[in-house]
Order: C-alpha cells, then sequence, then structure tokens
C-alpha cells in the first residue's frame, strides 16, 4: 500500500494536468516526486528551496490572481515557523488555499523536535474559517484532497500521516462523523490514524464509537445525536496535541450534562526519539493503554 504523501504526489500531479488554475508551491519537500508535474507545468509548480515564509507569501499572492494554490511541506514548517504569513496572507487578505502537511506529530522521529508539529491543528484553531482534514487511510487522503482542491477559495488544511489504519472507511462526500459502533456506557471519538487502535481498546465494551476523518468544522450535530443514545461521557483519541477538541466538544454539548476525557500527544518533549510506535505508546496512545484509560474513565 502506498503512504499518504505518496498518494498526494500521485493525485496532485493528475489534477494539475487536468485544472489549470491548480497550482503548487514546495519548499523542497516531496520536491522529486513532483518533477515530472513541474516540467510539464512550470508555471504553476514552483520550488521555493527552504523558505517556509516565503512559501505562505508565495500561495497567498497565487490566490490574489485567481488560482488555487496548494502548499506543501512538514507540518512544523508548514503551519508552526511561518503562522504569521498563514495569519495575514490568507485570513486577513480574505484569500483561499490548501495546506498540505507531511510528518504529523512525530513521524519521522530521528529528525527531532524540529520535525514534529503535535500542535498544528490547536495552532490553526486559532484562525477563522479553516477547515481541517486528518485522513485515516490513503484512500480517504485521496477523498479529501479532491475535496480541497474543488472547494472554491476555502481555506483548507490537510494533514498527512505514515500511520494508517488497515483499511479506508467510505466518505461518499459526507464529511461529518460516522457511528461505527452504538453503546450506552460512553462515546469515543478516534479522529484519522488512531481509529484501529480506539477499535481494538474499546472491543466489547459496551461504548459509541465515532470516527472523524474531518475535525473542522466539528461536528456538533453527531456527538450530541450520540451522547443522546448513550452516557454523555466522552474520550476524545486525537493524533496531535491532547485537549484540541476539547473546548469544541464543550460548545457541542454545552447544555447537556458531561464529561470529557481528552487523550493525545502530550505536552513533554520525548528526547529518546525511537520509533513511531514507541512514541504512540510513550503518549499512551497504542491499543492497550487506551483500553485502560477508557474503561478507568468510564467507572
Amino acid at each position: 500500500m502506498d503512504t499518504m504523501r505518496e498518494r498526494f504526489i500521485s493525485v496532485t500531479s493528475r489534477l494539475l494536468d487536468e485544472d489549470p488554475r491548480l497550482a503548487l508551491v514546495l519548499a523542497e519537500i516531496s520536491m522529486d516526486g513532483f518533477r515530472p508535474a513541474q516540467e510539464r507545468h512550470p508555471d504553476r509548480v514552483v520550488n521555493v528551496g527552504i523558505r517556509e515564509q516565503l512559501l505562505i507569501g508565495v500561495g497567498g499572492g497565487l490566490a490574489l490572481t485567481g488560482l488555487r494554490p496548494v502548499l506543501h511541506t512538514f507540518a512544523s514548517f508548514l503551519v508552526e515557523r511561518p503562522f504569521e504569513q498563514v495569519k495575514l496572507d490568507f485570513g486577513h487578505q480574505g484569500t483561499g488555499g490548501v495546506l498540505v502537511s507531511a510528518s504529523a506529530s512525530y513521524d519521522w522521529p530521528a529528525g527531532g523536535f524540529t520535525h514534529m508539529a503535535p500542535g498544528d491543528v490547536a495552532l490553526l484553531d486559532t484562525l477563522d474559517g479553516w477547515t481541517v482534514h486528518v485522513p485515516g487511510h490513503p484512500d480517504e487522503a485521496e477523498a479529501l484532497l479532491r475535496h480541497a482542491y474543488a472547494a472554491g477559495d476555502d481555506r483548507v488544511y490537510v494533514r498527512l500521516s505514515q500511520q494508517s489504519n488497515a483499511a479506508p472507511r467510505p466518505l461518499d462526500g459526507d464529511l461529518g462523523f460516522r457511528t461505527l459502533r452504538e453503546g450506552r456506557a460512553g462515546v469515543v471519538l478516534a479522529v484519522g490514524p488512531l481509529l484501529d487502535n480506539v477499535l481494538a481498546a474499546t472491543e466489547g465494551l459496551d461504548v459509541t464509537v465515532l470516527y472523524a476523518a474531518t475535525v473542522r468544522p466539528f461536528d456538533d450535530a453527531a456527538l450530541r445525536a450520540a451522547a443522546g443514545r448513550a452516557s454523555a461521557d466522552v474520550v476524545l483519541v486525537e493524533p496531535y496535541l491532547a485537549g484540541t477538541s476539547a473546548a469544541a466538544a464543550g460548545r457541542a454539548l454545552v447544555d447537556l450534562p458531561h464529561r470529557v476525557l481528552p487523550l493525545g500527544v502530550g505536552r513533554a518533549e520525548l528526547r529518546r526519539y525511537g520509533t513511531i510506535d514507541e512514541h504512540t505508546a510513550a503518549h499512551g496512545l497504542d491499543a492497550g493503554s487506551l483500553r485502560e484509560r477508557i474503561t478507568g474513565f468510564l467507572r
């Protein structure tokens, strides 16, 4: 199976051939994969080098000309480093574009903390009007990328990861939360590539499991409906900073008595970089740790 990043390269390369409005801006990352597309479309595939603030500025400028810009690099260099440019060149200017990241929270542990971005979604939450997709499988990534590219002039962030569930969930144009299991003891919301771990952790438990590949806008109605069918005890399992969606869940359930347990990547830096699986376990996001934390909370 290809990775989400490989799927991004193949899908975007094809769509550059089909859609003359689409433009791609890179900052060295994934340039080798896009070299054939750049040769075919030198005016719409731009590599600015390792200059991430310029990456965003060029994308904002292309948007002002009427193009649909796609901007890509590692998440830490796409959202965190050039955040002022994201805020001004898209939000303040009222332009739209698609930010497509790689490396997620800790996908390249050997790269160190500079290449980790567990706070990216929380940071974008400080801005208005961003749609955020967190696919859990390359097939979902393709569907969400196509949706983002065709989304008029909206501002969209697509968060790609090396981690993937074993099988995709059909999206069918519906970007809301999907109910995968129903139970009465609580609600567990699994985001993107952590779904398989959540399904394993909740096997045999009397809980409702919701799945989200799109987290912004937050699907208030789906969470409220699930909480209405079950206990309004909600566990959020997110592949980025723990608590990122806690406020959104609280707003969705504001008039219902409820408890929320936010699980995700911890704030402490793990300096023994190890492997992706070791980071997942260290943050308590492996199936065994999740089961222990979920059952302890619901008791």
